[in-house]
């Protein structure tokens, strides 16, 4: 059955719940747009990889020097005759790190394989603030200052400051197309949590008719596929809602239990 919820499920906003849905969502844009722009475009997927060191408290260490077997054993020498003396200090190497990666479209030229749109999904590590965030707004710079389109879909409460929009009405989420031709102007649709996912098109070259994909479709599509009632109820929305809105959700849950 699909969502409860006539827009965007705040339920999916968990961020243990999030990046299962960011991973389900993008080969679905694929599946969706490849049809629609062949044969003259290639959809392809790529990733951002964000590298993590982990707390100390949750690292795993491969192991510390053994600095001797007994006290007082005489420092092992070389065959050549020169001492091998202890190392002056010993420390510890972390031996894992948290490596997230995140998928995005990309739709290319066939002939030359030229980029011509970038589609994004944004998650939590592309909005904290921090090098994570730099990182992608560093990505999405270059890639506005260039003739490839950019499209960037916002469907967190929160996670993290709003992506620089100038002008963008308030608003729970948003998608946001901008074509290269016509930059700085951009077009956006400001959601807000009680309100339908919008159909959004997808910008190919001027001569050609754009795409289109239906975000609500593709959340009720998902969410049945993922099995996400099953689980993602035990938990809260991230960021909570407010005492309204609360109210507004419990009696679309209470139906079904």
């Amino acid at each position: 059955m699909p969502s409860p919820f006539p827009g965007m499920n705040p339920y999916l906003e968990q961020e243990e719940v999030w990046h299962t849905f960011h991973e389900q969502f993008i080969p679905l844009c694929q599946e969706i747009l490849v049809p629609q722009v062949r044969p003259a475009y290639i959809v392809k997927l790529d990733e951002h990889l964000y590298i993590h060191e982990l707390p100390t408290q949750e690292r795993q260490f491969l192991g510390r020097a053994d600095v001797g077997v007994a006290k007082g054993t005489a420092p092992v020498r070389a065959s050549s005759g020169a001492a091998v003396l202890d190392a002056p200090a010993y420390g510890r190497i972390p031996a894992a790190i948290d490596a997230e990666r995140q998928s995005f479209v990309e739709i290319r030229d066939r002939k030359n394989r030229q980029l011509i749109t970038v589609l994004e999904l944004l998650s939590p590590t592309n909005k904290r603030p921090g090098p994570d965030r730099e990182q992608y707004l560093a990505k999405r710079r270059q890639l506005l200052a260039s003739d490839v389109h950019v499209v960037e879909i916002d469907l967190l409460r929160g996670g993290g400051p709003r992506m620089p929009i100038e002008e963008l009405p308030a608003c729970d989420y948003y998608a946001m197309v901008s074509r290269a031709e016509e930059r700085p102007r951009v077009g956006l649709w400001p959601i807000t949590l009680h309100e339908l996912l919008p159909r959004i098109r997808i910008p190919l070259r001027e001569a050609d008719a754009a795409a289109e994909i239906d975000l609500q479709a593709m959340l009720h599509r998902l969410y049945d596929a993922g099995g996400y009632e099953d689980y993602i109820y035990d938990g809260t929305p991230q960021p909570p809602l407010s005492s309204s809105d609360q109210a507004w959700v419990q009696t679309l849950l209470r139906p079904g239990g």
